[in-house]
């Protein structure tokens, strides 16, 4: 048997130290660092009848546009994920911000769809691995048992990137033309590359919970799980199906939200850019709670099946609830009130299913385990907006209300898969960890 792991001793206030403010400093940038990476996919969403008028566009050609961000962000996720257990997290991020910056500048000097949608497969590329990877740059600067709120914190980065920038984005668009927001952005992202570059830095925890350092035993350091594995446990299955049904609601706010709130609802284009961003901060109130709520049940002793899959399948169960009664409703202010709690209840499975899969990752494949869930997830945003395109074209506005209607029963499946798939526990054990 191999001995404890025990933690390196480091004197107190060094940057190793959980909670120090080295640690709260790297996860206030990574916060930033989402931040920009949404405001950089909710752009086009908050230009969509600017961007279709100037390019003439169908409902369709638009939504495969979106799509076409998707095209290369799972391959980026899987590999930049995998190189992420060899690379240090801050050169991998740091060039990432740079690349994104890159990326916006083709479309920004003028062009038409081609440019578009060239450009947006490069950021596409550039932004897939940028979630798992920040959530695992700062998941190593704190122990299992913390972990809920600096992943909550990362994931609500992406909530608040569009609730800060959807206003301001919006009054660019409509002074400035939808190509300066894009020129906004890409001074953003390199700011944010300059701040990094100096105040960046690696965690010394591994994302599975173990420090850095252990003490090997007699039979040496444990043998090297395969991913294949890990990608076939129940959890990281039921986790990750989860995950896909709440990001295709995440996909349709960031392309369709803006559209559908001006086109199907009727509500002015000023009012629909303040409401934009209300799911977005329901979201965040969800994922702050729910941090609250897992942290304090693992601290009571509460295993990962209750304190994750289960708090998490209540969480999407009540969003496709509010979606699925949308139907139900008439008048656009219901409706509004409906779509916001459920799109905002659907979007926030994100901080649960990354601690659930860094929890059941063991040493050196907590980098692929999430980028490879990254990418499955993820392909709901290359599949989802074209899906909404092609109803909207087929069916006028009531598009609009079909795609609620869909993101409802996916919400359904997803929140089955949590309650009846994720077990941590029961699966580490069968892994042999």
């Amino acid at each position: 048997m191999n001995a404890a792991p025990t933690l390196p001793q480091h004197p107190p206030g060094t940057a190793a130290a959980t909670g120090s403010a080295r640690a709260w400093t790297v996860t206030a940038l990574l916060v930033v660092f989402m931040m920009v990476n949404f405001a950089d996919k909710s752009v086009l969403g908050l230009a969509a009848d600017e961007i279709r008028a100037d390019l003439h566009l169908s409902a369709t050609e638009f939504g495969l546009a979106n799509s076409a961000f998707f095209l290369l962000f799972s391959a980026a996720a899987v590999l930049v994920g995998l190189l992420a257990d060899r690379v240090p997290p801050k050169v991998l991020l740091l060039a990432m911000a740079l690349l994104w910056s890159v990326a916006q500048a083709p479309a920004a000097i003028g062009g038409g769809l081609a440019v578009l949608v060239t450009s947006r497969v490069v950021l596409g590329a550039a932004e897939g691995p940028a979630f798992p990877v920040a959530q695992q740059a700062t998941l190593s600067w704190f122990p299992d048992h913390r972990r809920n709120l600096p992943s909550a914190l990362i994931t609500l980065g992406v909530t608040l990137g569009v609730i800060v920038s959807a206003p301001g984005l919006s009054w660019v668009i409509r002074n400035h033309g939808w190509r300066s927001a894009l020129w906004v952005l890409a001074a953003t992202g390199l700011v944010w590359a300059l701040a990094w570059s100096v105040l960046g830095a690696d965690g010394r925890h591994r994302t599975d919970g173990e420090p850095a350092v252990r003490t090997a035993g007699p039979s040496g350091p444990p043998a090297a799980v395969p991913y294949r594995k890990i990608f076939g446990s129940p959890t990281w299955i039921g986790a990750t199906a989860a995950y896909f049904t709440s990001y295709w609601t995440v996909a349709l706010m960031l392309v369709w939200l803006p559209s559908y709130l001006r086109n199907a609802l009727d509500h002015p284009a000023d009012t629909a850019a303040v409401l934009v961003v209300a799911p977005w901060t329901i979201g965040a109130v969800v994922l702050l709670a729910q941090a609250v709520l897992t942290g304090r049940l693992m601290r009571r002793g509460v295993g990962s099946r209750t304190a994750r899959g289960r708090v998490g399948g209540w969480i999407l169960a009540l969003g496709a609830a509010c979606l699925l009664a949308q139907t139900l409703v008439d008048g656009s202010t219901a409706k509004t009130v409906l779509v916001a709690l459920g799109f905002g209840l659907g979007g926030s499975y994100a901080t649960i299913a990354v601690t659930t899969v860094a929890e059941l990752a063991p040493l050196g494949r907590s980098g692929g385990s999430l980028g490879v869930m990254n990418a499955v997830v993820t392909s709901a945003g290359l599949v989802a907006p074209a899906v909404v395109g092609a109803l909207v074209d087929a069916q006028g506005d009531t598009g609009y209300h079909t795609a609620v209607l869909l993101s409802g029963l996916l919400l359904a499946v997803g929140a089955a898969a949590s309650f009846l798939l994720v077990d941590p526990a029961r699966d580490i054990a069968r892994l042999g960890r």
